[in-house]
């Protein structure tokens, strides 16, 4: 199992979701494998700060993933997610920000435990395991038609 320690640093998640911290740690939960991580509900000017310096990218992206160091691995790493791009992201799509938020969470796990979308085999293993997930959590399949 993983556990997460959840750290709500914009106050627009919990207006938005007042169960937000629930839905991340549902979302935590089943995602397979075992460790620890850290997800940070922030809002876009620290998502796009934190890509900047870390990714040397200038621009805000819905979700981060900061996969820890292997040598203490029971901690996978850090996460952080920025509202206003998942808000609007989860309106283009057709789809609830609690059923975005979770798809979010679980991808960015994924990438901690060592899953990439890099080339089209690895996406397609990688889009596998986020859909059985998420329909074990009653999320509509992320990569399916919006609405």
């Amino acid at each position: 199992m993983i556990r997460a320690e959840i750290l709500i640093q914009e106050l627009a998640w919990e207006d938005a979701l007042a169960d937000a911290d629930a839905l991340v740690r549902q979302a935590a939960e089943a995602t397979p494998g075992e460790g620890e991580a850290t997800i940070l509900l922030t809002n876009m000017k620290q998502v796009r700060d934190l890509n900047a310096r870390f990714r040397d990218r200038h621009a805000a992206t819905n979700v981060l993933a900061f996969p820890a160091a292997d040598t203490y691995r029971p901690y996978l790493g850090d996460v952080a997610l920025a509202f206003e791009v998942c808000r609007l992201e989860a309106d283009e799509q057709c789809k609830t920000l609690a059923d975005h938020l979770r798809h979010l969470v679980v991808h960015a796990l994924l990438h901690l435990l060592g899953y990439d979308h890099v080339d089209s085999a690895d996406a397609e293993r990688m889009e596998a395991l986020e859909r059985q997930i998420l329909q074990r959590l009653n999320v509509p399949d992320p990569y399916g038609e919006p609405g």
